[in-house]
């Protein structure tokens, strides 16, 4: 399993080794051993989650609030998705910055985003079933969002706004400069702070 850091080096991608032959495939999806040594930290993931979604569908972008911060592992089953992350820590050099990468059941890859980042992806193919692990449970009353497309993040979703699917909810996020922000220099960023300019 080979692991690197994305542009904002917080985030890791993770890409596994996998080995094949006309009957099929192995590949270690995820080590615990392993990761940790390259994140240089522990992570108690506690909740595995799944989605499938059609062509167009975006989801996002999300986090949840302290106590209930969340650090994600995302990966594509099947299919293929473009996954964003961006930076809503305050103080941060990269605040407002994000990191966009194809996930896909052809790459096999996976994506560690910490806590401090809001995420979302919008799936490329037909369909996609989308897989994640978090490291804290679901709490609908932290739940939080950012707007998709905020000017501010300038995203490329890659498909045209007129082939965008969004839920209601996420139609009516707040943009960057109005949600509730994590603090950089707190440990795990899990102090919350209202951020505006």
């Amino acid at each position: 399993m080979k692991f690197s850091h994305a542009v904002i080096p917080d985030i890791v991608i993770c890409e596994p080794s996998v080995f094949g032959d006309e009957r099929g495939y192995f590949s270690e999806i995820f080590r615990k051993d392993k990761f940790e040594g390259f994140i240089e930290r522990e992570i108690d993931f506690c909740q595995d989650n799944e989605s499938k979604s059609e062509l167009g569908v975006l989801r996002g972008l999300h986090y949840q609030l302290p106590p209930f911060a969340q650090s994600k592992l995302v990966r594509v089953i099947e299919g293929k998705v473009l996954d964003v992350a961006v930076d809503i820590r305050k103080g941060s050099p990269t605040f407002g910055k994000h990191v966009a990468i194809e996930l896909s059941e052809e790459n096999k890859k996976s994506l560690f985003i910490p806590r401090g980042f809001a995420h979302g992806f919008v799936v490329l193919s037909e369909y996609a079933i989308f897989s994640y692990k978090v490291d804290n449970y679901y709490s609908p009353e932290h739940d939080r969002g950012l707007f998709f497309d905020d000017p501010n993040l300038d995203i490329d979703w890659k498909l045209p706004a007129n082939k965008l699917r969004l839920s209601q909810k996420d139609l009516q996020q707040p943009l960057l400069f109005d949600i509730v922000c994590f603090n950089f220099k707190d440990d795990l960023y899990e102090k919350n702070i209202n951020y505006r300019r």
